[in-house]
């Protein structure tokens, strides 16, 4: 296999997790000593694609090395390519000096990722002491390296648009949800709050949501009503146009 990088082209995964509370964003930290001077700030997981790749194969292999995070949904995003991504923030210059990357310009295709923390996402982080879950609504508090905060907004506008109209939201949720937890996804990504009672009337209409015979267990609450998302159902409404919307 020819593990020659092309040093021009990276790939960036923007990772989303949903812990039934928050959405969270996954960075990874530089911590940089240069000549006497420490350089802190976060970035996404990514790197340099090989020759012998294709896209996808290199945001798969990247993400697995540097997380340990496989057989998740990925999509790929637009081309990031600005002339000045690489040279716009002097700490950037720095890192690219400090692991000897050629100062040349790199364009960046991202993609993103979904996935449910309930299922054990944080133990399956092979690296990891560098890296770390953040609330979205923390991340412009941030100092993101090169333009990874521009990506994530676009990223984050994205992910708010295709919830509306793709089954996005069962990525983040466990097998069995309720209701409740399907709203609180939609109502965290969207940033708004639904409500609850046209919510709900909705949901009947939405075959590829299939109740069981089955509630929560353990909880300290009323014990909810459990559902379970069908993709045979959902692929063949969609064949059928039918409305996703929610």
């Amino acid at each position: 296999m020819d593990n020659k990088l092309i040093p021009n082209v990276s790939v960036d995964s923007i990772v989303f997790g949903f812990d039934s509370v928050h959405l969270k964003v996954l960075l990874i930290g530089r911590d940089i000593v240069y000549k006497g001077v420490q350089y802190n700030d976060w970035k996404f997981p990514g790197d340099l694609i090989r020759c012998d790749e294709n896209l996808d194969t290199s945001s798969k292999r990247i993400l697995k090395d540097m997380t340990g995070l496989e057989n998740i949904y990925m999509k790929q995003l637009k081309t990031f390519g600005a002339i000045d991504r690489l040279t716009r923030k002097p700490r950037d210059m720095t890192w690219l000096i400090t692991i000897n990357h050629p100062e040349e310009r790199v364009v960046t295709i991202p993609y993103y990722s979904l996935i449910n923390m309930s299922n054990g996402a944080n133990n399956n982080l092979k690296l990891i002491s560098n890296a770390r879950w953040f609330n979205v609504d923390d991340v412009p508090n941030l100092n993101l390296a090169f333009d990874h905060y521009e990506i994530f907004k676009f990223t984050l506008k994205t992910l708010r648009n295709e919830l509306r109209t793709e089954p996005l939201a069962f990525e983040l949720l466990p097998l069995k949800f309720s209701l409740s937890q399907l709203q609180r996804i939609y109502e965290i990504i969207i940033g708004i709050p639904l409500d609850r009672r046209n919510f709900r009337k909705k949901i009947p209409n939405l075959n590829y949501i299939v109740p069981l015979n089955e509630k929560e267990m353990s909880v300290s609450h009323r014990p909810a009503k459990l559902y379970i998302f069908s993709r045979d159902i959902y692929q063949k409404l969609k064949k059928e146009n039918f409305d996703f919307t929610i």
